[in-house]
């Protein structure tokens, strides 16, 4: 009777540590299939359950003291007086900044490419650098390069100090134009996004209440006027408080457009309208467009070449109606002494950022 006891045990160990066996091998094939061939470790990915796509993390980074590395979110904050070096991962790297370095050439300003990262650099930065760094990736096929959207970063850095609450600016009085078909940008952007900052009119003395339906407010921009109306021309500041001290920016001139954004709408006349030899001409191209919009101007004429002409570009704000503002711009062809060659079609082209028209006039003899 014994001895069946004893031999029952025994086959009860041995199931049981067989068992064991199959759970501790069952574990080690698991763990086994998160390696690559050679014992290196497989980074296992989990699937995007929600469907959207995971955007990748910032590659634009701050260099620290002692080699050290910080990633940048949306906005910085950082000291000004002490040098900047930022770094974007990447052997053909594009970058942006605030414009007003490139137009000046600022010398503080250099960029570097390496083979792994390129590298920004801006010396002695202050308040008047504030504003967005952006870095992307430049993908290449063949001799055609566009910027990589989907790997594109960002950064909107202040420089706060507390003598420049608003961001410094060469214009000491600047327009901005209204217009009824899109928001307007009053751009008195802080250096300090903690500032309390509010809209003012000149004449009459009046703040301008915000309303999140009317008008917003953001430090990156300035304030956002969602509708655009001739009420709202007039002189006008911002003014920015931050631990009890208050600043005024520099002074805004509002003008409500007219005109809306497409190619030149152009009119070609000549004075006099009947010429015969011997005469002096005068052919204007007249464009009416909006009053930022530079508008550049081509002719072609019957003497090209041949015949001295002289032409004179000109341009100037004139008020239409109730508070329009439009642009007026200009090119006047004259033509002296006029020959038997210079009677014939004059073609002008007028030109803006939005597209071209031709016109053309036929100049006869009388």
């Amino acid at each position: 009777m014994k001895l069946w006891i004893v031999l029952f045990l025994v086959l009860l160990c041995m199931e049981l540590q067989n068992g064991a066996c199959q759970m501790l091998k069952r574990k080690k094939d698991a763990g086994d299939s998160r390696n690559r061939p050679g014992g290196k470790r497989v980074r296992i990915r989990l699937p995007n359950l929600n469907g959207k796509k995971v955007k990748s993390q910032s590659l634009l980074t701050q260099v620290l003291d002692k080699g050290r590395f910080l990633r940048l979110g949306e906005s910085t904050t950082l000291t000004p007086g002490r040098n900047m070096e930022l770094r974007c991962k990447g052997s053909n790297i594009g970058w942006s900044y605030p414009t007003y370095l490139d137009t000046f050439n600022d010398s503080r300003l250099s960029i570097r490419q390496s083979d792994k990262y390129s590298q920004l650099v801006l010396t002695s930065p202050s308040a008047a650098d504030t504003g967005p760094y952006s870095c992307w990736v430049i993908v290449c096929d063949g001799a055609e390069c566009q910027r990589d959207q989907d790997r594109t970063y960002l950064s909107y850095i202040y420089f706060p100090d507390k003598e420049h609450l608003f961001v410094p600016s060469a214009i000491h009085f600047e327009i901005v134009y209204l217009r009824p078909d899109r928001p307007t940008v009053v751009p008195c952007r802080v250096t300090e996004p903690h500032a309390k900052t509010s809209l003012h009119r000149e004449v009459p003395p009046e703040e301008i209440t915000a309303n999140v339906t009317q008008m917003t407010y953001d430090p990156t921009k300035g304030f956002v006027l969602q509708r655009s109306t001739p009420e709202l021309q007039g002189v006008f500041y911002c003014k920015a408080v931050f631990k009890d001290t208050p600043q005024i920016s520099t002074k805004y001139q509002l003008l409500y457009v007219e005109v809306p954004s497409g190619p030149p709408f152009v009119s070609l006349g000549a004075f006099p309208e009947t010429v015969g030899g011997g005469d002096n001409v005068n052919l204007t191209c007249t464009v009416l467009g909006e009053p930022e919009v530079d508008v550049s101007f081509t002719w072609s004429y019957p003497g090209q070449d041949q015949r001295p002409v002289h032409i004179r570009p000109s341009w100037r704000l004139v008020n239409r109606g109730m508070g329009y503002t439009t642009r007026v711009s200009q090119s006047t062809l004259t033509v002296e002494d006029i020959e038997t060659i210079d009677f014939g079609s004059y073609v002008c082209k007028a030109k803006n950022q939005h597209g071209e028209t031709i016109v053309t006039l036929r100049l006869n003899s009388t």
